[in-house]
Parts: structure tokens; C-alpha cells; sequence
């Protein structure tokens, strides 16, 4: 993402330097993928997984309720550098979430 500096009249982009790997075992209840941060700038996600894993922007994701669907062996990156909390549920319990946060 691009941020404009007015004193120079130019964009300037957002670059991270550091990126954290993390895994999160699969679950049948809401569950917590990355927690708030305001330093973040982005993530990725890929569902290591044969069920569907279901995200959402804030505490609580349900099968009816979510902004993004990954199948399984999908793969998402977190638009628009959003920093709350991101959750998680699957269709069902076998393998993980591999996530990458860039601060």
C-alpha cells in the first residue's frame, strides 16, 4: 500500500522487513489466527488442511459469518493492511493453518 507524504508531494511505500511464522491447529470452534497488532503491514495464510476454513475481520467466525473462504490447500493474503483480530474455524478438525505476519 501506498501512503502519500504531502511534504514531498510523493507515495511512498510500505515495506516490512521481519516476517513471523506461526501454526494453528484446526478447530471446529472459533478460534484466534492472529491477534490484534498495529505494527503489522500484512499476512498470509494457506490452510494445511482437507477441510474449509473460514476467516474473519474480528473475535468471532462462523461458517455464516466471514469475509474470506479458503478451501482446502488455499491460500490468502490479508488485504488492505488491516491490524484487529483475525479468526478462524474449519468445516472440520484435521491439519493446521500455516500464517506469516510482516511487520
Amino acid at each position: 500500500m501506498a501512503l502519500y507524504n504531502p511534504a514531498t508531494a510523493t507515495l511512498v511505500e510500505s515495506t516490512s522487513g521481519t516476517s513471523t511464522p506461526t501454526t494453528v491447529a484446526s478447530s471446529a470452534s472459533n478460534t484466534t489466527i492472529l491477534a490484534a497488532n498495529s505494527n503489522r503491514k500484512g499476512a498470509t495464510m494457506w490452510n494445511d488442511s482437507t477441510a474449509t476454513l473460514y476467516l474473519e475481520f474480528g473475535a468471532t467466525a462462523t461458517a455464516s459469518a466471514f469475509v474470506a473462504k479458503i478451501a482446502p490447500s488455499g491460500y490468502y493474503e490479508l488485504p488492505f493492511h488491516y491490524t484487529g483480530v483475525i479468526s478462524g474455524i474449519w468445516s472440520a478438525v484435521n491439519g493446521n493453518a500455516f500464517v506469516r505476519e510482516l511487520t
